[in-house]
């Protein structure tokens, strides 16, 4: 299946680092670039669907940027910039810009932003992961097993995704907890743990249902399909 291209234009590289494996661990595709020069030539290798631009480059502004990119493709441009930017996003508007978020964002609010923007522009084959029976439909909001909804929050949402992405692959709780939270923490066990307590609940992983949860270790995860 198909997955929606992000190009992410970012010069700070923990930073791009982060943002390239939340959005990854939610089924996008993220294509990352340093500088304008490279996204220029990423624009044209991989045709994004959605571009998120900072605007303080080392070598050029992204609102001047913009007016560039616009020539080359209608893809959504979401503005990154500081608060004391704010006044010149209108002249990133004019230029054709669709949006902005303001630093520092929480990466769930830029996830939002994104997937709106991907929405007013028709973009919804994507941003999903199919695991079958199992699928975690970032966009809907939404995860089926056998074809099921399940009611789960954002959260577990976003946790059930990031098991699914890397299933079969062993997980430690720092490392899940900074591609489903979308930053680093030193107690990620405990936030971890009783996320993971209600996802088994709601995914009814006890009761035999077709996926399984186990600890191997005292802090790692690793999900794995049991049966068909």
């Amino acid at each position: 299946m198909k997955k929606i291209k992000l190009l992410m234009v970012e010069d700070e590289a923990n930073v791009l680092e982060i943002n390239r494996e939340y959005f990854e661990g939610k089924g996008y595709e993220a294509i990352c670039g340093a500088t304008l020069a490279e996204a220029r030539f990423l624009l044209e290798e991989h045709a994004p669907d959605l571009i998120l631009l900072d605007v303080m480059m080392p070598d050029g502004s992204g609102f001047d940027f913009c007016a560039e990119l616009r020539q080359k493709t209608n893809a959504p441009i979401i503005f990154l910039t500081c608060r004391d930017e704010n006044e010149s996003v209108i002249k990133g508007l004019l230029q054709g810009g669709d949006d902005y978020v303001t630093k520092p964002y929480d990466l769930n609010v830029l996830s939002a932003h994104v997937a709106a923007q991907l929405r007013r522009n028709g973009v919804m084959s994507a941003g999903k992961i199919e695991l079958p029976p199992l699928t975690v439909d970032f966009l809907a909001g939404e995860a089926t097993l056998d074809g099921n909804r399940i009611p789960l929050t954002l959260k577990e949402l976003q946790l059930l995704g990031c098991f699914a992405l890397f299933a079969g692959q062993r997980l430690s709780f720092n490392e899940i907890y900074r591609r489903a939270w979308g930053e680093l923490s030193s107690g990620a066990s405990g936030t971890v743990k009783a996320h993971v307590s209600n996802l088994r609940r709601k995914m009814k992983f006890d009761e035999g249902g077709w996926f399984e949860l186990s600890s191997p270790c005292k802090n790692e995860y690793i999900f794995s399909k049991v049966r068909y």
